[in-house]
């Protein structure tokens, strides 16, 4: 969890799934799905703009679901799926 509000959480899970996939040996560059869980839907418009940053054209089938709550108090969560 980081302070400094959506900006800074959605540039962190997003940075985070970066990490992973390239753990994996993998990048962003190969999603073809996420799907991004949202405490408030009215952030939407901010995390498409940082989604951006993070992915480029042809951009991955996305799905934004609205959440009652997430873990530990979270404004995003997201996942991701990889093709090899």
């Amino acid at each position: 969890m980081v302070a400094g509000g959506i900006d800074a959480e959605a540039r962190r899970v997003f940075s985070n799934l970066a990490a992973v996939a390239e753990a994996a040996g993998s990048s962003l560059a190969a999603a073809v799905r996420v799907t991004i869980y949202l405490a408030d839907f009215g952030h939407f418009a901010v995390v498409n703009k940082i989604m951006q940053e993070f992915f480029s054209e042809p951009y991955p089938a996305r799905v934004t679901i609205g959440a009652a709550a997430l873990p530990r108090g979270a404004a995003i969560e997201v996942d991701c799926i990889l093709v090899p």
